[in-house]
């Protein structure tokens, strides 16, 4: 498959996804903020400072790790994590966000705004409006907020102001609407760093540019330590930031299969999910047309996801698009699996993953037997679970699982 076969269209149109579906208000902050995104795409020296920041300071390139113990327990293919856990603040996310704020500080912007679900978006952008002595300000649903206290209190103390958010379901799709309504109101003076690589154009296209660092550096890794290309790719998705850096890279690689894992929370047949390719239909959601979870009237049904990050009702464009293009394939690991797969890395390897990645190691182990010994998989962990030992706990106290000795 060629390169660039889901560039967006200069209207921010992943082939009939995507594009531009904001208030009138924001239609000339975003034009701005595409047409100075488009320069900097260019422009040496930014990728310059860019690099410089993600070396000197966020830590990459992360490891690409061979999971011994657990390639040995699942007895098919080799398995390999690339180790985002490992960056400053404990996420791929700030990859995104430093990529922003140095776009936002060329734009003369003095506030920065963000949304979060999961938190780890949160902490990544207030850690660099710190760094670089700028105001924020980040929504953050209620209920998220305690199920990620820990997360919130990393970001009162960079300084950063949490704000919650209590209409609707108190997750991470109320955020985003409340950080939009913050940007319309002082947009002259604020830019919204945006997460995951969803909403309204240029976002998603910045989001993966910014991302896909991850699977750049994959890519260079595993050429180096197996001398071939791997046979798959395997990430969580949400919005989708996390997998589409890795998969970009690998688009014109056929040889490459690329797998997303969504949210399937409680089961598909019990409605208790953020499955937007299971149980979805076309749909506009906060900027942008793409899967989504809405009933018969097209009002936004609830989700629920185990992982505050991963419990959202829509999904990126550009991931909509590579499954028309059967580039990539999408499914669904729930609650119970994504368990599985936190418990089986932290047995086997000694790591504790978020909630978010280990839905990818979860749906690994049920379908270990779709892989053979002679194959390479590549597992995007995305984070660290730090923030999730009480969502853990309490999963385990609510299915009376017993403590491990």
């Amino acid at each position: 498959m060629p390169r660039g076969i889901t560039e967006p269209d200069k209207h921010g149109h992943f082939g009939p996804y995507g594009g531009m579906f904001v208030p009138e208000t924001l239609m000339e902050p975003l034009n701005e903020l595409a047409r100075e995104y488009a320069h900097v795409r260019l422009d040496k020296e930014f990728h310059r400072e860019l690099d410089f920041y993600l070396s000197e300071f966020v830590g990459r390139p992360t490891p690409l790790y061979l999971a011994e113990r657990l390639t040995r327990e699942l007895g098919g293919a080799k398995i390999y994590l690339k180790r985002e856990d490992l960056c400053h603040t404990g996420a791929h996310k700030i990859n995104n966000s430093m990529g922003q704020i140095l776009l936002a500080r060329r734009m003369g912007k003095k506030r920065i705004i963000a949304e979060t679900g999961a938190g780890q978006h949160g902490v990544a952008t207030a850690t660099v409006a710190a760094m670089f002595g700028l105001e924020c300000v980040i929504y953050m649903g209620a209920v998220d907020m305690e199920r990620q206290a820990l997360n919130v209190s990393r970001m009162r103390r960079l300084g950063a102001t949490v704000v919650p958010v209590t209409a609707g379901q108190q997750t991470l799709k109320e955020a985003i609407s409340e950080a939009m309504r913050d940007w319309v109101t002082n947009v002259r003076t604020t830019h919204y760093i945006l997460g995951s690589a969803l909403g309204s154009h240029p976002y998603p296209m910045m989001v993966r540019d910014f991302q896909s660092v991850i699977g750049r550096e994959a890519r260079k890794q595993i050429l180096k330590k197996e001398k071939r290309l791997p046979d798959y790719l395997l990430a969580c998705v949400g919005g989708g930031s996390n997998s589409i850096g890795l998969f970009y890279p690998f688009i014109k690689d056929e040889s490459v299969k690329m797998i997303g894992v969504e949210a399937g929370g409680e089961g598909i047949s019990d409605g208790k999910h953020a499955a937007r390719f299971a149980a979805g239909k076309l749909g506009v959601l906060q900027g942008t047309k793409t899967f989504v979870l809405q009933d018969a009237n097209g009002q936004i049904m609830l989700t629920h996801s185990v992982s505050a990050g991963l419990d959202y009702a829509a999904v990126g464009p550009e991931h909509a698009l590579l499954r028309d293009l059967k580039r990539a394939e999408y499914d669904f690991a729930t609650d119970a699996e994504a368990m599985n797969g936190v418990n089986a890395l932290c047995r086997l390897e000694g790591i504790l993953p978020a909630l978010e990645s280990a839905h990818a190691v979860g749906w690994l182990i049920k379908n270990k037997s779709r892989f053979t010994k002679d194959q390479i998989v590549i597992v995007n962990l995305s984070g660290r679970g730090d923030k999730d030992v009480t969502s853990m706990e309490n999963w385990d106290r609510e299915h009376a699982v017993a403590p491990q000795s």
